[in-house]
């Protein structure tokens, strides 16, 4: 090997040892997560491995160790001088406060579904038969709930709403709102808080999901102006002013079957609000960070759930604007346009 290509290598297997330690990591991220440890870490300031142990129950030895290797990887700030263990004010964003829109806690448990799931996906690679969404582990279900709360929280009232024509002032004087693949209904709890004088429903499939979202909308208080129904996106019955489908309309097998449906349960004036990871529409513009993580997550998750089901479209969780523009348009829709966007999302507004 030329000397060239030797520093080509010993770059590369410098990158793998980075990605290596960020797997090993996301590891004891997920740990400290379950056990409490960022949390405990959070309120305690500075703390020694045997104060945050008796904070949390938890096995010292084992607490020191876990302390270490986050520290390592700079989630946590270690001071020498006084052996003590402490969450810099970014750190407690990303790691302890739900709140944040920062919160990113949640991100580590939905991509141990990856690795616990593997299997399930490994077989759908020969069979081609996909894995459907209510097959996958339980974490994946907690884990996308945790994961796109605080972008809802952060985004959705002050900015993605705001963004469509006309659809706040119809909010706040009353509508009839349906949230579509609405998951532990998160982003449904959020809009009837903020809009107390419309009527919200959220529709999923998968019932389980269904039964978490009514606890949350009593827990938030809203159980007056909400309800949750099990229902699938093509058939889910009712008018309405205003639809919604946050991060789920690339998970369908039938989603240009989706946005006809959506098109005859809009009222006249209707919007229907997508909002859809953030991607562009050639490849090589994707291959970049956020696109690594997407693309991951469309293997394992999106692209096999849309393959499980009729049609089994396979649209993908890097679809881009194009790509969906064809799907919503083929539904019926005359009016398409990208409203707003972040790093991670495209919140798109389809009109009849």
């Amino acid at each position: 090997m030329t000397d060239a290509g030797q520093a080509k290598l010993d770059a590369f297997l410098g990158k793998m040892v980075g990605d290596l330690g960020a797997i090993a990591t996301g590891a004891g991220v997920l740990l400290g997560d379950r056990l409490g440890l960022f949390k405990t870490l959070r309120e305690g300031g500075k703390m020694t491995a045997s104060e945050l142990a008796k904070g949390t129950g938890t096995q010292e030895r084992l607490v020191r160790e876990w302390l270490s290797g986050q520290a390592a990887a700079g989630y946590i700030d270690y001071d020498e001088g006084t052996d003590r263990f402490y969450l810099n004010a970014e750190q407690e964003l990303v790691f302890a406060d739900e709140d944040s829109p920062a919160f990113m806690a949640g991100a580590f448990e939905v991509l141990s579904t990856l690795w616990l799931d593997e299997e399930k996906v490994r077989n759908a690679f020969k069979s081609g038969k996909g894995v459907a969404w209510h097959e996958h582990s339980a974490c994946l279900f907690r884990g996308t709930e945790r994961f796109f709360r605080p972008g809802y929280n952060a985004n959705l009232i002050d900015s993605w709403l705001p963004a469509l024509d006309g659809i706040v002032a119809k909010l706040e004087r009353g509508a009839e709102v349906a949230d579509v693949g609405c998951g532990h209904g998160a982003s449904t709890v959020l809009m009837a808080r903020a809009f107390p004088n419309s009527r919200f429903t959220g529709f999923d499939y998968h019932e389980p999901s269904i039964e978490r979202a009514r606890k949350a909308a009593e827990e938030a208080g809203v159980s007056a102006n909400t309800r949750f129904e099990v229902a699938a996106a093509k058939t889910f019955p009712g008018t309405y002013d205003f639809v919604a489908f946050f991060d789920c309309l690339h998970d369908m097998g039938d989603p240009a079957g989706a946005a006809k449906h959506v098109h005859d349960a809009l009222r006249p004036d209707g919007t229907w609000m997508i909002v859809e990871p953030f991607a562009h529409d050639h490849l090589s513009a994707n291959l970049n960070p956020v696109g690594r993580v997407y693309y991951a997550a469309s293997t394992f998750v999106c692209t096999p759930a849309s393959l499980s089901q009729e049609v089994g479209f396979g649209l993908g969780a890097q679809a881009g604007e194009a790509r969906l523009r064809k799907v919503v348009t083929s539904g019926g829709f005359k009016r398409f346009r990208r409203a707003t966007e972040t790093p991670f999302n495209m919140v798109l507004e389809a009109r009849p």
